[in-house]
């Protein structure tokens, strides 16, 4: 049972995102290469992200004895900068045609959907080598082994395989929680081109960070269950202020209609008529 919620789990991870792109492709007549803007996009920014994180975080030593407070205001401030930016240079560079609300939602899809994606497929492969260990597969990979990893190795297919049945689903709910936050953030930092003031920007990249810092900070305090019931409040307030920035677009005039052509009737021309015709103007 539990092996087959958390199939289901990872494959609604990697399907979701497709689907929902197909329903804003099909119902606002938008392509596909917004959603694959916004999918490198993303993949761009963790170039420099990830890095970055880990220098801080594991080389300086910065934070080593700070509060989990501040921990979880850098971490947030971290992702919604290198998101932010990159997401403003990718509409100011490269989605230069795309300037419209429902163009922004594709490009927001791109984004968050590729995340998903990205994880759902990696915890998908995860899942397949813990369950075919469990299954006494794969011998081949205990082999390898190291003596004092197996103990480590039978704890994580323990964790995997023990969590409860609503937890199961867990990394779906919160990935279409968090594309409710890109879809919100990729549209405040295009605000910042439509409107051509910055503090859009910085509004794009204040809401991605207040929401993944307190995920982070709840989840290490109050477990999954209470960070994943405020992240998904805060995901719905993602979704007005989606509808909130929702403009109408102008609808092009369609030219009158040209009027109804009159059948030609036919001249008389007489032998008189042309003669005369050579003396007039």
């Amino acid at each position: 049972m539990i092996a087959a919620l958390l199939a289901l789990n990872f494959l609604l991870m990697i399907v979701l995102p497709v689907v929902l792109a197909h329903k804003i492709a099909a119902s606002y007549k938008v392509g596909w290469g917004l959603f694959g803007i916004g999918a490198a996009t993303f993949i761009l920014s963790q170039v420099g992200h990830l890095p970055f994180n880990w220098v801080i975080l594991q080389r300086s030593g910065w934070f080593n004895d700070s509060s989990l407070l501040t921990l979880s205001i850098f971490l947030g401030l971290s992702a919604g900068t290198f998101e932010g930016v990159a997401r403003y240079l990718a509409f100011r560079f490269w989605a230069k045609g795309a300037r419209s609300w429902r163009q922004g939602l594709m490009v927001g899809m791109g984004h968050g959907g590729i995340e998903a994606m990205l994880v759902g497929l990696l915890g998908a492969i995860n899942f397949v080598i813990l369950l075919g260990l469990r299954e006494g597969h794969f011998q081949g990979i205990l082999a390898s082994v190291p003596v004092e990893q197996l103990t480590l190795v039978g704890q994580q297919i323990e964790a995997m395989f023990n969590v409860p049945a609503p937890l199961a689903v867990y990394g779906a709910v919160e990935r279409v929680f968090a594309m409710m936050l890109h879809l919100s953030a990729s549209l405040l930092v295009l605000q910042a081109l439509t409107r051509r003031q910055m503090r859009w920007l910085a509004a794009g990249i204040l809401w991605h960070a207040i929401t993944d810092g307190a995920l982070y900070y709840l989840s290490q305090t109050q477990g999954i269950v209470w960070s994943e019931l405020v992240l998904g409040i805060l995901s719905f307030g993602s979704l007005g202020i989606v509808f909130w920035l929702r403009v109408p677009e102008a609808v092009e005039a369609k030219p009158p209609p040209l009027p109804a052509l009159r059948p030609l009737t036919q001249l008389d021309v007489s032998k008189d008529s042309l003669e005369r015709s050579k003396y007039s103007g």
